[in-house]
This record gives structure tokens, C-alpha cells and sequence, in this order.
């Protein structure tokens, strides 16, 4: 059944007619095993056919105990929860499911004596919801403890690599000490994993357990007389309220021991209100001026009025500083106060992300630059309005960029936590932003097309293919499965606008008489076609690596035998990207057959080794800060879909045919072009759908999975330090799902 939040018309689905429900539904006991559940009787009475309440009940009321929660749904929204309120008179025991994609989730929930009424709201966003499992389940006190001490190791980091014997002794003494009971314990850590799942809407969570009150030895480094003087460039105009001005410099008086001083930006005091002309040009600290001119010595912040300093923001500065004396830029994460002054909408960047850069402007509001450095773009830029505080920061990164080039990443230091926080959402209007990149490019020498992104802020940098066009070697290696490679190659073969490339068939020991036939026939009917046979067990390094030694291209694009292009488009972005000679691996836009994401790049370290960022998410999402629709360096991008220059690949070794036959190779190929000074890039700018793995299948034997297991460690042991801090990625985020969800 389909429904929708209060107020959105319903709409016929294809399972019956559509109707509209309120989102707090009520399921009343009693539940008696194998029935289904039903809402009261009215008009927006419904039934789940497809789902059962299993519990134990006596006289229509379950028994107190350990019950399992099932639930599956298909929705419009991704990153969403549902929730149930287990109602036994005057207590509530209240459940949140964060809704896995494609998958059941389970939540196990300790039920109190006489639990009479349930309340389940689907989801807490507007949108389409069809629920397909439901399911509440009484299940063994053991077996509750088992899945309660795993979830924690799998999915808590303070219990990470430990034995579940070891969690265990540790929960019942930390019980014992604190003088509560072992379930009251163990539920709020089991808790804890799952309140997280979707950032907009657990920020305060994760304020009140991450951001703890400093200990004594960061107390008294607040003061530290080696935090840096700070210029605090505040635009003003008639239109500016006082009282928000008062709530940026009593921030800035927060800051214990700082040195610092304010710039209010404007045409002189006369142009200014009564208010801010009589409060606050009487101060030595402030001072009204038509043009900034920082002390060498000074880091300049940019403020709009009303926005607020984090507490500790001059420590992290300070220390910032220390680790990284060659700083010039220091930005750091942030996020945005509400009407009653409350946070929300935080946003945990990326470190240095030039090609992010250039899509959006990702840097934000907090961000400071040196004195010194910020006086010599002044200089060197071409006078420009900056109609927003962030303008300014985004304008003097840019020209920072153009003046150190890929020595920029030295200089530019991202600090990992919130420093800032907007009372406004911070947006450089977009024709201001793509004057901006364009001006930048043009510093640089670099004959690139500025247009519009695929979201209104953002920017697409269109870079020119070489003249002439470098022929590109597409290796695809297959085994059999005609029914698979035949929509591959003929759709690669009539959908690609970019017509110069080579189409490898790498054929390991195909035996199926159809496939060898349509191989042979291909081959015969395009010149662009050669099937090359690779006689050997499957091991996808080798066998690539066999197919780009037998390759005429300048360029080499790893290809699996299941994806198939959504336009013509998406080779010539490919390899408009790969020739930049800055740029190592370049990644695409991958869907499944359904239209919902499969690749959108990847995130180290997630389920462990690494993960795709943002899959299972629906197509037409924008993705975490938008980064769905924005070209960005990334760590890795996977083999799928993947184009280099032959020469980078030559120059690390290829793919890892002795360590990693069959997984990670791909990521280790990114790591190893990453580490030999390349950016690895990935964009939405080339799409293909994704039958993910069809061909090889799943690790589902004894043999497959200790092979994965074997590369796993492989992995863990060669990249562990940068698996664990992806810089395409943020620390605050999750390594437990693939969704950029609070961690």
C-alpha cells in the first residue's frame, strides 16, 4: 500500500488504490499470532496483507520480554525512520527504526508489562511509503543477548574488535559500578547505534553525546596566549539589526583569552542605523571602515551578522596552526541556528577538495585565512561584489588555488569539527559563484566551459577533450553469460558519443556455445571489437592487467561486463576528466536497472575496508550537502566504471594480481595512484545502470569467503590508517552505513 504524510494527496499504486493517511497510525492489541494487524475501523481504515504480528500474549496483551522487530518498506525519501510506541498505561517504550533500502531491518525492544496499544508512525518525512514486512516477534532472553553484544561490536566503536565473552563481563561490571540494572545499560548502548542513522534529524543527539564538556587540561588551553590575533570582518548596512550584531561580537567575547578585533564593512557610520552607529563604534574593539586591511600576524574571519563562533573554535585554530605551520587557509566544519537560536543542518566537510571546489562552495563561512596572504589576493583579484560572507571566502580560495596549484593541499587545512555556527544557510548566489570559477580558470591558463550545475549553486566545469582525441582502450572482461554481455557491448558500441576508443573482450574460458558465437560475430562486424582469450582461474587483476598490456590506447577504462550506458555523453566526460594531467582515476555515475544508486563513488573504511557512498539512495536525490550532483575528488571509485591514463597505470603497477584476485583491487589501484600524487575523481556528469557483480555472484561458499576474508585483512593491513580517515570524507560521519549519516 502506498501512503503519504498529512496532506499530500494520495495516489493510485500498483498494488490497489492509494489513500492518504495520517502519520501517527494506531495498532491496537490484542495480537494474536499469525494475524495480521489492523488500524482502527473508519475512514482511514487499512490492513497489512503482507505482514504478521507473531508475539505471546495472555488474554490479548503481550508478555513482558525480548521481542524482535521486522520491518520493510519501500519509500520516495532514503534516509528516513519509522517509529512505534509501545504503550503500557503511564509508560512508553519508544522504538526508532532507521529504514535500511532494499533490506529488512530488524531492532530488537524489551516490552514492560501490560503493553495495551501501539502507535507506528512509517516515516518522519513527507512522501510515498509502501510497507511490504511487518513483523513483532518474541524471541529467547539468550538469544537477545547474543544479538544485542554482536550489534554492539559490529556497530559501537567503544566495543569494536572485541570478543563477545569480553563485551559482556565489561556491560555487567559498568552496571554493577554505576548501580543500575545490566538490560538498562545495554539497551542505551544498543540504543546509541541506531539513533544516528540520519543526520537532519538526530543533530541534537549527537551534540548532547560528542560534543562533552571539555576536561581540565582543554579548559586551560582555551586561553593559550599562542592562539593566533584574529580580524573579524563583519559586512553591515542600513538594513542591519543590532541586536543579531551583538550576538556575533558576544561570541567572539566567548572566546577565553583571544585577541581580537571587528571590521564592520560598510560606506562609514553615517550610512549605518542609529543603533549600531551609537553601540558599537565607541568601542575600541570595533571600528567601522570601508576596506580591511589585516596585520600580517592576523587570521581574517569573515561574519555575517547574527552568526556565532563556536565555543572552542581559537583552540582548534591554535592547534591547527601548530600541527600545520605552513597554513594559509584553515576551514572547519559547521552548521545553522534555527529561529530560537537552536542548531541544525550540520555540515561536516571534506578536506582540501579543489575539484569540489570548483563544483560549489563547499568551504562555507568557517574559514580562516592568514593576514599576509589574504592582503596579497586582495591585491591580485579583480575588484568584484561579494554579496555574501561566504563570497569572500570561496573568492580568496580560489585565488589561493590559482596561486599554489596543487601545492594548494599543503596550505589548506580542514579542521574536523564545528567551529561556526550560520543563522542563515550560507549560498553564494550562483552566477556570482560562476564568475568566480570562471575568473579562476582564466588566472590559471586553463581553457575550460563554465556552466550551471546540476543544482541551482552549484557549477559545471566543462573541460576540452584533446585534439586529437586519444584513443581509449575499454577492457571488459567476461565468462559466458551472453545475455548479460550482449546488452554491454551493444549498448557501449551504439550509445557512446566519443567514437576513438577500442572495445577489449576479455574472454576467461567462456564455454557457452552462444556467447563464443556472438563474440565471433561482433568482432567480425565492428573493427573497433578484438576478443582476447585469458586461459586461466578468474582473477580480475590478472586478467586486466593481461588486457592492458595487449591494449593500443592512451587511456584505459576498466569496464564490467554488466553496465550499459544511460546516454553518449558519458565516455567523453570520462576521458575529458582523465586527461587532466593532475587527475588519476575517474569514476561514473552508476544505477541499478531500478533507477536508484549503486556507485556515487567510495567511502573508505566503511563495513570496514570501504563502501559506496550514498547507495540504495533514489536518483534523484541531491545526496549529503548535494554531493550527488557535484563533481569532487574522492579516495576510489570502483573498477565498474573506471578511466586512467595508461601511463598512470603503468606507473603503480597495475592492478594487485597476487593479493586481491577478485576484491578491493579496484580500491587499492585508486589508493596507489592517489599515493603517487594524483587527485582520483569522480562525476555524475557520466552515467551507466549497474547489474553489480551478476556475473561472478556473491561470496556464498565456504571457499568465496575466506578468499574475502584473505583480502579484507590484505587491505586492512596495507591502507588500515587511511581506511579509518577517508579525507574525501568527514570522522563525524558514519562507518557503519553507506548513507553520510551522523557517526
Amino acid at each position: 500500500m502506498d501512503t503519504r504524510a498529512p496532506g499530500a494527496p494520495g495516489r493510485a499504486g500498483r498494488d490497489g488504490p492509494a489513500i492518504t493517511l495520517s502519520l501517527g497510525i494506531d495498532l491496537r492489541l490484542p495480537l494474536l499470532p499469525g494475524r495480521g494487524i489492523h488500524s482502527p475501523q473508519g475512514d482511514d481504515a487499512w490492513e497489512l496483507q503482507d505482514a504478521s504480528a507473531e508475539c505471546h500474549t495472555t488474554r490479548g496483551v503481550p508478555l513482558p520480554g525480548w521481542y524482535m522487530i521486522e520491518l520493510a518498506a519501500e519509500r520516495s525519501v532514503t534516509t528516513v525512520a519509522s517509529r512505534f510506541l509501545f504503550e503500557a498505561g503511564e509508560r512508553c517504550v519508544r522504538v526508532d527504526m532507521p529504514l535500511r533500502v532494499g533490506k529488512v531491518t530488524k531492532r530488537l525492544v524489551y516490552l514492560p508489562f501490560g503493553v495495551r496499544r501501539i502507535r507506528f508512525t512509517p516515516m518522519n518525512a513527507q512522501g510515498h511509503f509502501r510497507l511490504r514486512h511487518l513483523r513483532l516477534v518474541w524471541v529467547t532472553p539468550p538469544f537477545a543477548r547474543d544479538r544485542l553484544v554482536r550489534r554492539l561490536i559490529n556497530a559501537h566503536s567503544a566495543y569494536r574488535d572485541q570478543a563477545p565473552r569480553q563485551v559482556m563481563r565489561r556491560l555487567r561490571q559498568t552496571a554493577r559500578r554505576r548501580g543500575e540494572r545490566w538490560r538498562t545499560l545495554v539497551l542505551r548502548e544498543y540504543e546509541s547505534t541506531f539513533v544516528s542513522l540520519c543526520s537532519r534529524r538526530n543533530y541534537a543527539h549527537w551534540i548532547a553525546t560528542r560534543e562533552r564538556t571539555p576536561d581540565a587540561p582543554e579548559r586551560a588551553g582555551r586561553g593559550d596566549p599562542a592562539a593566533p590575533p584574529l580580524l573579524v570582518v563583519v559586512p553591515v548596512g542600513p538594513t542591519t539589526s543590532p541586536s543579531a550584531l551583538r550576538t556575533t561580537l558576544a561570541s567572539l567575547e566567548g572566546q577565553v583569552g583571544a585577541r581580537w578585533r571587528a571590521v564592520l564593512l560598510g560606506e562609514g557610520e553615517a550610512t549605518l542605523p542609529l543603533g549600531l552607529a551609537d553601540g558599537f563604534c565607541a568601542r575600541p574593539d570595533v571600528q567601522v571602515a570601508a576596506s580591511v586591511a589585516p596585520r600580517p600576524e592576523e587570521w581574517v574571519l569573515v561574519m555575517a551578522p547574527g552568526d556565532r563562533l563556536a565555543e572552542r573554535a581559537l583552540t582548534a585554530l591554535a592547534r591547527a596552526l601548530q600541527a600545520n605551520p605552513e597554513a594559509e587557509l584553515v576551514y572547519g566544519d559547521e552548521d545553522r541556528l534555527d529561529a530560537r537560536g537552536r542548531r541544525q543542518a550540520p555540515r561536516f566537510k571534506p578536506d582540501w577538495n579543489p575539484d569540489l571546489l570548483l563544483s560549489h562552495a563547499y568551504l562555507g563561512r568557517a574559514a580562516f585565512l592568514r593576514g599576509d596572504r589574504w592582503a596579497s589576493l586582495d591585491q591580485e583579484r579583480v575588484p568584484a561584489a561579494a554579496p555574501a560572507p561566504e563570497a569572500w571566502v570561496q573568492e580568496r580560495a580560489l585565488a589561493l588555488l590559482a596561486h599554489h596549484g596543487e601545492r594548494a593541499a599543503n596550505r589548506c587545512v580542514h579542521v574536523q569539527s564545528i567551529l561556526y555556527h550560520a543563522a542563515e544557510a550560507p549560498a553564494v548566489p550562483a552566477a556570482h559563484w560562476r564568475r568566480l570559477v570562471h575568473r579562476h580558470l582564466e588566472a590559471r591558463g586553463l581553457a575550460a566551459e563554465v556552466s550551471p550545475g546540476l543544482l541551482p549553486d552549484g557549477v559545471r566545469v566543462r573541460w576540452p577533450l584533446p585534439e586529437p582525441a586519444p584513443l581509449v582502450s575499454l577492457l571488459v572482461p567476461t565468462r559466458d553469460g551472453v545475455e548479460i554481455l550482449r546488452p554491454c557491448v551493444d549498448a557501449i558500441l551504439e550509445r557512446t558519443d566519443y567514437r576513438h576508443f577500442e572495445l577489449l573482450i576479455l574472454d576467461n574460458q567462456s564455454r557457452c556455445p552462444e556467447a563464443l558465437a556472438y563474440m565471433e560475430a561482433v568482432a567480425r562486424h565492428d573493427p573497433r571489437v578484438r576478443v582476447l582469450r585469458w586461459d586461466h582461474a578468474f582473477n580480475y587483476s590478472a586478467i586486466n592487467n593481461f588486457g592492458a598490456a595487449h591494449a593500443r590506447g592512451e587511456l584505459i577504462g576498466l569496464i564490467n561486463n554488466d553496465v550499459e550506458p544511460l546516454d553518449g555523453h558519458w565516455l567523453g566526460e570520462l576521458v575529458s576528466q582523465a586527461c587532466r594531467p593532475e587527475i588519476g582515476c575517474v569514476g561514473a555515475k552508476l544505477y541499478y536497472p531500478d533507477g536508484r544508486l549503486q556507485h556515487a563513488g567510495v567511502i573508505l573504511g566503511v563495513g570496514g575496508v570501504a563502501g559506496h557512498g550514498h547507495r540504495f539512495f533514489q536518483g534523484h536525490e541531491p545526496g549529503y550537502d548535494g554531493r550527488l550532483k557535484r563533481v569532487q575528488n574522492l579516495s576510489a571509485v570502483t573498477a565498474a566504471c573506471l578511466l586512467l591514463r595508461r601511463e598512470v597505470f603503468e606507473s603503480v603497477g597495475g592492478l594487485n594480481e597476487s593479493d586481491l584476485a577478485v576484491a578491493y583491487n579496484d580500491v587499492d589501484l585508486c589508493l596507489k595512484v592517489r599515493e603517487a600524487g594524483y587527485r582520483n575523481l569522480w562525476t555524475p556528469h557520466a552515467e551507466l545502470y549497474h547489474h553489480e557483480s551478476v556475473s561472478r555472484g556473491a561470496d556464498d561458499t565456504p571457499k568465496k569467503r575466506a578468499r574475502a576474508l584473505r583480502e579484507a585483512d590484505y587491505m586492512r593491513q596495507t591502507w588500515g590508517r587511511l581506511l579509518d580517515q577517508d579525507p574525501a570524507y568527514n570522522p563525524n560521519l558514519t562507518l557503519i552505513h553507506e548513507d553520510f549519516s551522523l557517526r
